[in-house]
């Protein structure tokens, strides 16, 4: 495994160093900034990796308020069910 690893880290290190162009990546109102490839590349692959985190927040926001929801209707049948005492009712 650890072989793996060091193959794949050669490979893109390799690729960093071999893409150390400048390039030009234009914004609004022709703003323009200049960075290496590799640095462009990485730098949209982390905004993509934040992008996705950040909407699977909402989801999982929810899904954790939906188990709390029905962990108390759970609670509130378990104890309509057997009384405060122990004996069912």
């Amino acid at each position: 495994m650890w072989f793996l690893r060091i193959i794949l880290f050669l490979v893109i290190f390799a690729f960093a160093i071999k893409n150390t162009d400048p390039v030009g990546v234009r914004f609004f109102l022709d703003t323009v900034w200049q960075a290496p490839l590799v640095i462009v590349l990485l730098a949209s692959f982390a905004g993509g990796a934040v992008f996705a985190a950040l909407s699977l927040f909402t989801t999982l926001f929810s899904q954790r308020r939906e188990v709390a929801r029905l962990k108390r209707a759970l609670r509130v049948a378990q104890t309509s069910v057997v009384g405060p005492q122990g004996h069912q009712m």
